[in-house]
Formats: C-alpha cells, sequence, structure tokens
C-alpha cells in the first residue's frame, strides 16, 4: 500500500514536468530505488549522451556507453555519495566513452575529440614530465586553479572543446559567439594556460 502511495505521488511529480534534485536522486541511489536510474536520465540522459556521442561519433555506441554509466553509478553508489552528480555521472560516462574510442578507432582520428586534443596536448606537460599519480593530481589542481581565474564565456569555451569535445559550431551556438570568434579564444586560452603553468613551475 505504502509502495502504491509512493509511486502515485513520483506519477504526479513527472506529470507536473517537476524533477527530483540531484541530493534527492542520490538518495533514491542510496536506498536502492528501482526509480533511481529513470530520475538519472530523466535530469542528464541527454547531455550525458552528447558527451559520449563527441567523443564516439556513434548514436548507438554513445547510447551503450550511457546505459553503461548508469549502471557503474548503481554499483558505487553506495558507497560513493558524488557531490556534484552531475559531474560525476558525466565523469563515468567520458571516460566509457574513449575506452570505447580507442577500442573502435584503433588509433585512426576520426572525431572532435582527437581534434581537440590535438589542439591542446602541446599546452600540457608530456607524459614523462608527469611522473606519479601525485603530480597528475597537482597538475589537475593547477589546471582547475587556471579555469576558475577565468570570466564565465572563456571557462564555457574551454570547457566545451577540451572537457565535452564540442565542435566551435556547437560552441558558438550554445555562447551566442561567432564561430571564428571561438577559435581565436580558444587559441589565446591555450597560449594563457601554457603562461599560467609555466608561471606555476610546470615543464612544458
Amino acid at each position: 500500500m505504502k509502495a502504491s502511495m509512493r509511486n502515485k505521488n513520483n506519477n504526479k511529480a513527472n506529470e507536473s514536468g517537476r524533477r527530483p534534485d540531484d541530493e534527492r536522486i542520490v538518495e533514491m541511489f542510496l536506498s536502492r530505488s528501482e526509480d533511481a536510474i529513470r530520475a538519472l536520465d530523466n535530469k542528464y540522459g541527454a547531455l550525458c549522451k552528447s558527451v559520449a556521442y563527441n567523443v564516439t561519433h556513434s548514436r548507438e555506441d554513445a547510447e551503450e556507453c550511457v546505459n553503461d554509466a548508469y549502471l557503474a553509478v548503481w554499483n558505487t553508489v553506495p558507497p560513493e555519495r558524488p557531490d556534484p552528480l552531475r559531474a560525476y555521472v558525466c565523469r563515468i560516462t567520458r571516460n566509457l566513452a574513449l575506452k570505447r574510442y580507442e577500442k573502435n578507432t584503433a588509433g585512426k582520428r576520426i572525431c572532435e575529440y582527437a581534434d581537440a586534443m590535438d589542439e591542446i596536448e602541446p599546452f600540457l606537460p608530456s607524459a614523462e614530465n608527469v611522473e606519479d599519480e601525485v603530480e597528475t593530481r597537482e597538475l589537475a589542481r593547477l589546471i582547475e586553479e587556471f579555469l576558475d581565474s577565468l570570466d564565465r564565456k572563456n571557462r564555457t569555451v574551454f570547457m566545451r572543446r577540451y572537457w565535452f569535445s564540442d565542435s566551435y559550431r556547437d560552441i558558438a551556438k550554445r555562447t551566442g559567439l561567432t564561430v571564428k570568434n571561438v577559435s581565436v579564444r580558444l587559441v589565446r586560452l591555450r597560449e594563457r594556460m601554457r603562461e599560467f603553468l609555466t608561471e606555476k613551475g610546470v615543464f612544458i
């Protein structure tokens, strides 16, 4: 009877267009609710599919990566209690998509992700210069510090290109900039990041 009432309440919430907030969705996973994955998909499904597709360039592969990401969230929460949930599920999705991409392409450069990595790789330290996990974490912290130093629009442009692997055209549509302006901003942002990391003692 109680389960029936909960389902009715959930249906009413869905009909009204309201979505559970992140904390409520995490609680659903923690309590092993059968509605947890549905709630996660309703809120972040489109974003996760975009992240996966931008890496794999395959609708089918993207769909499978997202489904695998949901299963991974189910298997890791608990004991994990992700905060923010958005970043947690996007990171899992992106990592799965990268593995799928590497498997599918076997070194071929066929998607926006590869192009984005080609752009930014010369502005980051080589693998030989980042020798252990501690140094890798420190580099990640410094890049986060660099991103915090940017205004909102430049941070969005940088993240959409080098985290979500969006095309210049997609970034332009999202930000209201021209494609040319996106290109120029990214050139300047990459150089600013190089200067920032150099000042922090990171050898490029």
